[in-house]
């Protein structure tokens, strides 16, 4: 972590010095300038700045999903699995995501530009099954769309 990346974090967690019930937003804004993670050195930054506990930020990051301490890549990948995805083929998903990047759910392409991970249900089940790459949603997949989505944003035609 550079000193600019770590000024803009102070700057950031100053902002949320007297709103510790604004926890999650904040660590959501840093998480996006610290390679889409909370590693434990931005986790003590945040704790000096703000006074919220080390305890309270680390227990943030590790229960909720949207959170990690280790980077991940710029996309992030999140299939669910919860039983109508993958009645409705989420394995075959899965399996068509994990052959376009030789990557496995739970881990980030070797370039960076991509995580993929399994969460929890998306709420989407009349369009399963569904992923979401960082905000967006895409729905109704077969492999071959799934794969045609994957190369959209390895070619930067999304943003």
């Amino acid at each position: 972590m550079d000193a600019e990346q770590i000024e803009k974090i102070e700057q950031i967690a100053g902002d949320y010095k007297d709103k510790p019930e604004q926890l999650m937003r904040l660590l959501l804004e840093i998480q996006a300038i610290a390679g889409n993670a909370v590693p434990n050195e931005v986790a003590v930054i945040v704790s000096r700045v703000t006074g919220i506990p080390k305890s309270r930020i680390y227990g943030y990051i590790t229960f909720y999903a949207m959170f990690d301490n280790k980077p991940r890549g710029k996309y992030i990948i999140r299939i669910c699995k919860s039983a109508p995805c993958f009645i409705c083929g989420a394995q075959s998903v899965v399996d068509a995501i994990s052959e376009e990047l030789d990557i496995e759910p739970g881990e980030t392409t070797k370039d960076q530009l991509f995580t993929f991970e399994f969460c929890e249900c998306i709420g989407l089940c009349d369009v399963s099954p569904v992923i979401m790459i960082n905000e967006k949603i895409y729905g109704n997949l077969d492999p071959e769309k799934a794969r045609s989505v994957i190369r959209q944003y390895k070619e930067g035609e999304v943003e």
